[in-house]
């Protein structure tokens, strides 16, 4: 089978750009895989990538690219829906080469993996593939105007994949996609291959993007409580963004300096998390949590604030790592603290995680994907059929209720 993989840029850093990479990777072992890069900003891609994976760059950015002087490159984008965030991105030049691609593009199946990329396809990828919209992000993360637009395309292609069924229900109930299967299948998380925490350092560790919605702020407040009765204890935060001066400042204000640490972007983030006894998320909202998933594969349990909607698809709350509710940093410090008092059940609960974080193997992913890809060829025929009458297997359904909690 020949798939194809439609992404923004592969050559950055990114959840996106690296759980694709790894489902390629695992499905590149039976098939022909693809992944067509729509921008290349830069020579060598951030992350590894499979030597059996082909990477087709469309648009080249890069200086003194040919690409730079075509006059369609600095004309708006008709194609890719103005409503999203990359828009500014996409022009005159990206609709062409992505519409000249996928018109003739001769994969089996071609799966898109952000909103607008997903319209491309609805609008150019030829009806004989399967056409998948992966959904990276969630439904209320869309503005409505987004949503809308998203809605007369979406319902033109095969199937959409959410990263959580608590997602999946939402597109079911609010955005009509008749004849078209909306489902969630989470990311895939390779084992990093490293010795797992023994639970025995002192240190608390955390990454992701410095923004408001991931609650650094509010995790270092919680420390503050931890610092003051664990003198021994340490916070570290990896990642860069918007809010790295604040949090900067936040650490100064709260006498901090030295315990909490902000160590900026480091790429694997698995050895960071090994060396930890504890990971904490404070987000207000996921659309899945990487950061969780790779840390229990490191065999360190995870407390995360209960947000929408990912974490409670992912954690046994008091078996394989901590459910606090969002926003409450009394009750994520005395998380912390009740972890850091029982060194033993801290442990216990580490090895759980780490038993638990196998369901997202990106061979198990890759599997569940092809039981997709095979159902909905077989079922190519009632896409010509009044909306509404497709049905589909329950072998899918099946392997997905394996992967969750």
């Amino acid at each position: 089978m020949k798939i194809t993989f439609l992404i923004h840029d592969i050559y950055g850093i990114g959840g996106t750009n690296r759980t694709t990479l790894n489902l390629a990777a695992s499905l590149a072992d039976r098939h022909q895989v693809t992944v067509v890069s729509v921008r290349r900003h830069r020579t060598s891609p951030r992350f590894a990538i499979d030597p059996r994976v082909v990477v087709v760059p469309l648009v080249d950015v890069r200086k003194d690219s040919a690409d730079l002087a075509d006059p369609q490159l600095h004309q708006p984008s008709r194609a890719f829906p103005a409503a999203e965030k990359r828009h500014h991105q996409y022009s005159l030049l990206t609709d062409r080469r992505a519409e000249e691609y996928l018109r003739d593009c001769d994969a089996d199946v071609i799966i898109g993996t952000r909103p607008g990329l997903n319209v491309y396809l609805a609008r150019f990828a030829s009806t004989r593939a399967v056409r998948i919209a992966q959904e990276h992000l969630t439904h209320d993360t869309h503005s409505r105007k987004l949503r809308a637009q998203l809605a007369r395309h979406y319902r033109d292609l095969d199937a959409v994949v959410t990263t959580t069924e608590a997602d999946a229900a939402v597109y079911r109930t609010r955005m009509r996609l008749p004849g078209v299967r909306v489902l969630a299948v989470p990311n895939g998380v390779p084992d990093p291959g490293l010795p797992p925490s023994d639970g025995t350092s002192k240190t608390i560790a955390a990454a992701g993007r410095l923004a408001r919605t991931k609650r650094f702020d509010l995790l270092i407040e919680a420390f503050t409580e931890v610092a003051a009765k664990h003198a021994d204890w340490t916070l570290r935060i990896y990642g860069s963004g918007t809010e790295q001066e604040r949090l900067r400042q936040l650490i100064d204000e709260q006498g901090l300096a030295g315990r909490a640490v902000l160590m900026g972007v480091v790429s694997p983030i698995e050895p960071e998390f090994a060396g930890a006894a504890i990971v904490a998320s404070a987000s207000d909202a996921e659309s899945f949590g990487m950061t969780i998933v790779e840390a229990m594969r490191c065999g360190v349990p995870v407390v995360a604030t209960d947000c929408p909607l990912g974490p409670a698809e992912i954690i046994h709350d008091g078996v394989d790592g901590r459910l606090v509710p969002m926003g409450d940093r009394q009750a994520l410090a005395t998380a912390l603290l009740d972890l850091i008092a029982d060194e033993p059940g801290r442990r216990r609960m580490g090895e759980a995680a780490l038993i638990a974080a196998r369901r997202f193997d990106p061979d198990r992913i890759a599997g569940a994907y092809e039981e997709l890809f095979d159902e909905l060829a077989a079922a190519r025929h009632t896409r010509d059929r009044p909306h509404g009458t497709a049905r589909w297997g329950g072998s899918v359904r099946r392997t997905l209720s394996r992967l969750r909690p």
